[in-house]
């Protein structure tokens, strides 16, 4: 008897220690055990099952909350992996936002930190009487112009016109002479570079200001097509805009007269941003790079030689099939090429800009991207011109085409910032 009583209170005391062990591992704070007798010939868990009181459904209680801390446990740690890759995304962000961003265009130019494109470029003395060099030439070739044009309209008017102008450039090279021996003389100081550069810029601003308005008189005689722009600065403001949009194409031709001899990079000639993207169409020659065209962030490397301060004739065509380009200098091929932003349409409802590259949607120009030069014949078609229409366009043929998306007149171009029109006809007055 005693040993049956033993082995009993043996096997209760084994299931009180389960009990209590498997509670203690959950922490469930205070909880309530009850035994139950167990005969010595019967079997531990046979027994339990065949009880269905109280302690079973503590054992079931005790498994459900397991498998539901285990689920939050799982949650928690997903949970942490996600912040962590939020985090991670966070700072890369945040590092993007103040250092430099690097290349912003695939396989184009990378802009220098901390750079202050907020006004013209510095420049050393030499660069400067360069510059000064460069635009006293400009205007003494307007005044020939006008000279001519005072021969072919033999008018009181036109002679007094170019009596005024003739004084007016005495006046400039005057002035420039006592600008330059005034640097020459001064002690070499950045501060002082920059307020001479400034004046002498100052007053070449001024002057191209009366020279346009001198030259408005030719206006009312000159054909809508007969004018060129002259952008002599490179400045963050001299612009033209082009009031015509671009439609949506799935192939163009651009063509123009351009004159330059820009060093280093006679920057650009024209871009097209449209919202999202500004760089949906832009032509440029950055620093030493070569001129490049720029579809959607992509670029084709072109072949042409115009820095010569010449007059050339450029024709770019580009097909989305394939992405396949050419590029035409004075009426030859020079280079093509194919994989330039393949199936891309260039985007419609964009902004036009001449002698600025964009950066955000008619605006955000960099002086140092400006371009610095003379264009004029600026022409956009929606297809693929053959090389004999190009051809004709490079030698004034009296067959050749005006573009049928931009096509090149005075009332569709504004001007900005000191940019000027004056009257230029292709193959009569190049070089």
């Amino acid at each position: 008897m005693r040993t049956m009583i033993s082995g009993v209170s043996w096997k209760l005391f084994l299931l009180t220690f389960f009990l209590l062990d498997l509670g203690s591992s959950q922490d469930f704070g205070q909880a309530r055990f009850i035994c139950t007798s167990v005969p010595a010939n019967m079997d531990m868990c046979a027994a339990t099952m065949q009880n269905s009181g109280p302690a079973e459904d503590l054992k079931t209680t005790v498994l459900q909350l397991r498998e539901t801390v285990l689920q939050q446990k799982e949650t928690i740690m997903n949970q942490k992996e996600t912040i962590r890759e939020l985090t991670a995304k966070l700072s890369r962000c945040e590092s993007q936002s103040i250092t430099d961003p690097g290349e912003t265009r695939t396989g184009s130019r990378r802009k220098e930190t901390g750079k202050n494109t907020m006004g013209d470029v510095s420049r050393t003395p030499a660069d400067t009487l360069n510059q000064l060099s460069q635009t006293l030439q400009s205007l003494k070739q307007r005044l020939e112009n006008l000279e001519q044009f005072s021969r072919n309209n033999n008018s009181a008017q036109a002679n007094n016109l170019k009596d005024l102008l003739q004084n007016k450039i005495e006046d400039l090279e005057k002035q420039v002479l006592s600008r330059v021996n005034s640097m020459e003389e001064s002690k070499p100081g950045q501060k002082n570079e920059t307020e001479q550069r400034v004046k002498v810029e100052s007053t070449l601003t001024s002057l191209h200001h009366r020279i346009s308005d001198l030259e408005k008189g030719q206006k009312e005689n000159r054909p809508a097509d007969k004018f060129q722009l002259t952008f002599l600065l490179r400045t963050n403001y001299m612009y033209a805009k082009v009031k015509k949009s671009l439609p949506e194409m799935y192939s163009f031709t651009v063509c123009m007269w351009i004159k330059s001899s820009a060093s280093p990079g006679l920057g650009t000639p024209f871009s097209y941003a449209v919202p999202g993207q500004a760089n949906e169409l832009v032509l440029i020659e950055w620093g030493d790079n070569p001129m490049e065209i720029i579809i959607n962030d992509k670029v084709a490397k072109l072949p042409f030689v115009i820095k010569d301060g010449k007059w050339h004739h450029i024709c770019i065509t580009w097909t989305t099939r394939d992405g396949v380009w050419e590029a035409f200098q004075d009426g030859v091929l020079r280079g093509n090429g194919e994989n330039l932003a393949p199936y891309h349409p260039i985007k419609p409802q964009g902004v036009l800009v001449l002698g600025q590259e964009q950066d955000t949607l008619g605006g955000g120009f960099d002086a140092t991207q400006a371009f610095v030069g003379e264009l004029a014949n600026f022409n956009i078609w929606d297809r693929k011109l053959s090389s004999g229409e190009i051809y004709n366009l490079a030698t004034c043929n009296s067959k050749a085409l005006v573009g049928n998306v931009i096509s090149w007149a005075e009332s569709n171009v504004d001007v900005y910032g000191g940019a000027t029109k004056w009257t230029f006809e292709a193959c009569r007055q190049i070089n």
